[in-house]
């Protein structure tokens, strides 16, 4: 025998009782072989959409409406609509996230946000709003037979409007995402450390050439951090203590550490830079997995060396996988957030690779780029809305 599919909704000022008015009526059509196939609701500054799919061998448009209006759903300014559907395929595999965010968001640009969702034969399902404040984020769930037609429609266009723009496989993986790792310079703190201490020994400049060189990718990141690290050779260590003092976090960065914690989530820190400089910091913030270098010292000054293993651009590579080893997750659930060069294999190899404020060098090797000031942006990517962070 075949099935009618109905779509049941309502809508109007919301009240206390409306869904358990409809779910009541629902429930006493049962014996007519009433099946449930979907749910959905919003309410928006009080006004409601609550929608309710359902499907049946022998229920019709008039016994589904008797049974509605027995219930006074139609009361208070509310009313509701039945309409029969045609049923939907089962899209889930087909389901993407694309996440916007900017300063302020408007009309024309979601009007070509659309544009473009459409031009890749998608539609979008539903839209949440994560955050208002201190920038504004919407999180569309979109469906569509091409994944990568979409992909390039909303990232080319996202680039012309000035939207920052991630684009991920929807599903429970996306919070299942247990690792964040971080770079430290430019990214968790707002300076570069090497840099502070090339202002302590008075050849800042000499180091600040090296610095821009390296994170431009235009030199060899292990080689200019030899190169720095030698000219601040005789540096009394006290000096350490000094730069500790100085270092600024980036706004938004307690936040989402603070925030990834409480929601189960493992920061991490993986630097170029020093680990006598970076440790108390992290202490503080509670961060146990660190990967930076090391500052040869003897008879209290810095000897123009470092010891060990540099952690260059494929070493950051290495921490990430080693990291993920150890909270146990796949890399699949892994995000890397970082500005410079020596990040992008880190940011290619994490399951989202997010470039924060930096070049377009490194912007080309990651999922996507946040260009606001903002460090706590990064949770929006994960889903998190802000009221979520408020709540920690």
């Amino acid at each position: 025998m075949s099935r009618s599919t109905f779509l049941v909704t309502v809508f109007g000022p919301d009240r206390i009782g409306v869904g358990a008015e409809l779910f009541g009526a629902l429930h006493s059509l049962e014996g007519d072989d009433v099946q449930l196939m979907d749910v959905a609701q919003i309410t928006i500054r009080g006004t409601l959409v609550l929608c309710a799919e359902v499907s049946s061998s022998s229920l019709t448009h008039d016994s589904l409406r008797v049974a509605l209006s027995e219930r006074r759903i139609e009361s208070d300014g509310i009313r509701f609509s039945i309409e029969e559907v045609t049923p939907r395929d089962n899209v889930d595999g087909r389901r993407l996230l694309v996440t916007l965010l900017a300063p302020e968001i408007s009309g024309g640009q979601l009007e070509a946000i659309f544009q473009a969702i459409a031009s890749s034969g998608a539609t979008c399902e539903r839209i949440v709003h994560l955050a208002s404040y201190p920038v504004n984020c919407y999180e569309l769930i979109v469906i569509g037979p091409d994944h990568s037609a979409l992909r390039e429609a909303v990232t080319s266009v996202a680039k012309e409007i000035g939207l920052d723009l991630a684009v991920q496989r929807a599903g429970l993986h996306r919070r299942a995402k247990h690792l964040v790792v971080m770079d430290a310079d430019s990214t968790l703190l707002q300076d570069e450390v090497i840099d502070l201490l090339g202002e302590a020994c008075d050849c800042a400049v000499e180091i600040a050439a090296i610095t821009a060189s390296a994170m431009a990718g235009e030199i060899d990141f292990a080689e200019s951090l030899r190169r720095r690290v030698a000219l601040l050779k005789g540096l009394p260590a006290s000096v350490l203590d000094d730069v500790r003092s100085r270092l600024r976090l980036t706004p938004g960065a307690r936040t989402l550490i603070r925030t990834l914690q409480r929601l189960g989530y493992v920061p991490a820190v993986v630097s170029g830079g020093f680990l006598e400089v970076l440790s108390p910091l992290l202490d503080e913030l509670n961060v146990t997995l660190v990967a930076a270098n090391r500052l040869e010292i003897e008879g209290g000054a810095l000897t123009g060396q470092v010891l060990g293993d540099i952690v260059d651009r494929a070493g950051k590579a290495t921490a990430l996988r080693h990291f993920a080893e150890v909270v146990g997750v796949p890399l699949e659930q892994t995000v890397a957030v970082g500005d410079g060069a020596n990040d992008i294999d880190m940011l290619s190899e994490a399951g989202l690779g997010i470039a924060f404020n930096a070049k377009a060098l490194v912007q080309e090797h990651a999922d996507t780029a946040l260009s606001v000031p903002y460090l706590d942006a990064v949770l929006y990517f994960l889903g998190i809305s802000r009221e979520e962070i408020e709540a920690t």
